[in-house]
């Protein structure tokens, strides 16, 4: 059989052209690699190399060993999905009321403290970008922006504010009031911080706020300038609702807050806060039936995001049994561990009413500033809008238990008692 030969001709510069993928010109090196980024884990990377180690430390490390962090990642990685075929998801709605208001998605971005140690436009970038997606944005006690410049740059969305103790109530209650009179709507106090937890990646950088220039100091910045000339040409970075302070964080928070808070205290502010009041930091069934009987609106399922006790509850493991207990009393809204879409609709699944992200923000923040965060969210509700269409669900009403199943890999032993 005889063979025909391959006909060849000169390339069209034209036919060319659609097949180049070559970036604009226009584009500068952020927004090029911000848009390469797909998923949260990519902005991490890109935020590690951006920015100053003891900043990036701070917002990516945990307590101890980490591994309450680790597991809680974990264990949205230990799920199986089953989708449900031959249903119309043309379309889907991911929006949600929360604590009486509307959310576009179902997360909002956690407080996080220190903010504009990882970023300059810190809070405000954060709260922008909440605004122009349509869900709340936390500001932290601990915040570097103050309560009146977050309402500044989310003025029409939804603020909501973290509150956590202190020894001195009328620092508490002037803050409580500053929100109110800035048209937050929502308090979340916090109550997993008796104490500081053994944050040990910030002892060994010597974290403090601001950080001390010392000669790895120096070194580090060198190697990200972006982030030294943040730092250098902007407002000195300050707690916008105290005073500085020039020790370690860890030293901050046993300085500051009160080990004894009680159920007490949440009625105190109860009676002086006129908006919705969150609970967050539960972490066993036991404390949120008795925090749910306390009158809140909403209990958190968190463990700080495994930042104060090591080896702590795994919220998400946490979700079912809780939300089957006290579901019908209060919302039940979970963080800790979400670095994708579809951790957030496996919590939604399970009966969360809400979600909160911290690093995941955090990231798109430290790698990108208004942009990052804006792509961070991006990130997120496109995962969440491809889940929910692969799962069959056009609404977050129609994801259920039956959609997801907890695979163990951690099981109790029976609990040995001590002889009398």
């Amino acid at each position: 059989m005889g063979t025909s030969r391959l006909r060849r001709r000169r390339p069209r510069i034209r036919e060319l052209t659609p097949l180049l993928g070559f970036d604009l010109p226009g584009r500068n090196l952020t927004e090029r690699r911000l848009a390469a980024a797909l998923t949260i884990e990519d902005l991490r990377r890109l935020a590690r190399h951006r920015t100053l180690r003891a900043a990036f430390d701070y917002a990516d490390g945990a307590a101890e060993a980490e591994r309450s962090l680790a597991r809680a990642r974990q264990a949205f990685q230990d799920i199986e999905f089953h989708p449900q075929v031959l249903r119309d998801v043309s379309a889907v709605d991911t929006s949600v009321q929360v604590l009486g208001g509307p959310s576009a998605l179902p997360f909002g971005i956690a407080p996080t403290g220190f903010t504009r140690l990882m970023r300059a436009e810190g809070e405000r970038a954060g709260a922008a970008s909440a605004g122009a997606a349509g869900i709340p944005f936390t500001l932290s006690t601990l915040g570097t922006a103050s309560i009146e410049d977050v309402a500044a740059a989310n003025p029409t969305g939804r603020n909501w504010f973290q509150l956590y103790m202190w020894k001195d109530r009328d620092r508490s209650l002037e803050l409580v009031r500053r929100a109110a009179d800035a048209g937050f709507d929502t308090v979340l106090v916090t109550v997993d911080v008796p104490v500081a937890g053994a944050r040990l990646r910030d002892r060994r950088n010597g974290m403090t706020i601001p950080p001390r220039l010392k000669p790895s100091t120096v070194l580090d910045a060198i190697r990200r300038p972006g982030w030294w000339l943040d730092f250098v040409t902007t407002e000195p970075i300050a707690f916008a609702s105290f005073d500085r302070w020039p020790g370690t964080v860890a030293e901050l928070l046993d300085t500051m807050f009160d080990p004894t808070v009680t159920d007490d205290d949440l009625g105190w502010v109860r009676e002086r806060w006129p908006g919705k009041l969150v609970v967050k930091g539960i972490q066993t069934l036991d404390d949120a039936r008795r925090v749910a009987s306390l009158g809140v609106d909403g209990i958190t399922l968190s463990n700080h995001g495994g930042r104060q006790l090591d080896r702590a509850p795994v919220p998400f493991h946490l979700l079912p049994e809780v939300v089957r207990e006290v579901g019908r009393d209060v919302e039940v809204h979970l963080d800790t561990g979400i670095m994708n879409g579809a951790d957030v609709v496996a919590s939604v699944a399970l009966g969360a009413r809400f979600t909160l992200v911290g690093r995941a923000y955090l990231y798109g923040l430290m790698a990108g500033g208004r942009a990052g965060v804006d792509r961070a969210i991006a990130i997120l509700a496109e995962e969440i809008t491809r889940t929910m269409k692969l799962l069959g669900a056009r609404t977050l009403d129609e994801l259920e238990p039956a959609h997801v199943t907890q695979l163990e890999r951690l099981v109790p032993r029976p609990r040995q008692h001590a002889p009398r």
